[in-house]
């Protein structure tokens, strides 16, 4: 009826997912890092942007943080469909191809780790070298909206309120990625992603790759009362230990249960887990004809193999 993976096909494309992004070479797992928190970043700072309007600031809060929330699952979308790292997705794929008995523990703490710092280089990277040098906040308007915003993470919550969040911030982001891997198409994966994500960001939750911008560019502009260590101690540990829950439990362990535990794998496309030789093919999605075609021998190289059998 509808033209999407079914669950049960979908939780098995992200174990199979999650197989491929835990056995990538070290530094392309890196560098996917760093281009997702790139990626991310750019959304958050359009998040602050979007928040800087001082009148609905004062008298329609909840409305400008519904708009703000609008336009920010662009970054998830643009992550996800160029194929970058994100470790708040790796707590989900790494960890249901490890439950689903498909890649070690080892290998995804590894991922989660790599992916953790590479997602920190590129986020800092754009607070540094693209905003902060650039300027993209030091307007009073801009620069207001970005230390209200991390006086309201970083010194009004408790530790276990961030925590708590984190696990709800990234339930949701993980939702979004596997949505987003139920859909056979461009626009059903963006459909897929946005909402989870609207939802994590007009609720006011914790990621701790989006925090990774906006509590560095609050300490760039320097914000009373946030420093580096305020920011480790309730900035990064709550929220990737929430995000760690939210991920690996309340999402991958849930599914991996309700569609994988005690089943027969599904093909997907008709094709097995491990059935052909790698790549997109492994993750289910059949090669269209211009894949066929480059995979293919070429007409000299046919023919020489069909002199050799006539030879033989």
């Amino acid at each position: 009826m509808y033209n999407c993976y079914t669950p049960q096909e979908t939780a098995e494309i992200v174990s199979r997912a999650g197989v491929v992004k835990g056995n990538q070479r070290l530094d392309k797992i890196f560098f996917s890092a760093v281009s997702a928190g790139c990626l991310l970043s750019f959304a958050c700072a359009t998040a602050l942007s979007t928040n800087a309007s001082p009148w609905f600031q004062e008298n329609a809060p909840g409305l400008i943080r519904t708009i703000s929330a609008l336009v920010f699952p662009y970054g998830l979308c643009t992550i996800v469909l160029t194929g970058a790292e994100l470790c708040t997705g790796s707590f989900m794929f790494t960890a249901m191809a490890v439950y689903h008995r498909r890649l070690s523990v080892l290998k995804m703490l590894i991922h989660w780790t790599v992916t953790f710092w590479g997602n920190l280089a590129g986020s800092l990277f754009l607070v540094a070298i693209i905003t902060g040098y650039g300027g993209t906040f030091d307007s009073a308007g801009y620069m207001k909206e970005v230390q209200s915003f991390a006086k309201t993470k970083q010194v009004t919550p408790e530790w276990h309120q961030v925590f708590l969040r984190g696990i709800g911030a990234n339930w949701l982001v993980c939702l979004a990625c596997y949505l987003g891997m139920s859909g056979r198409e461009y626009f059903s994966k963006i459909m897929g992603i946005w909402w989870p994500t609207f939802a994590f960001v007009s609720l006011g939750f914790d990621h701790v790759v989006a925090n990774m911008f906006f509590i560095p560019i609050a300490i760039w502009h320097g914000t009373p009362g946030i420093s580096v260590g305020l920011y480790i101690w309730k900035g990064i540990i709550p929220a990737l230990l929430g995000n760690i829950v939210g991920g690996a439990l309340f999402v991958a362990a849930y599914y991996y249960y309700q569609f994988l535990h005690g089943q027969e794998a599904p093909l997907i496309d008709g094709i097995p887990y491990g059935g052909a030789g790698g790549g997109m093919v492994e993750l289910g999605r059949k090669p269209n004809s211009d894949e066929e075609t480059l995979r293919a021998p070429s007409p000299r190289a046919r023919g020489k193999k069909e002199d050799e059998e006539l030879g033989s």
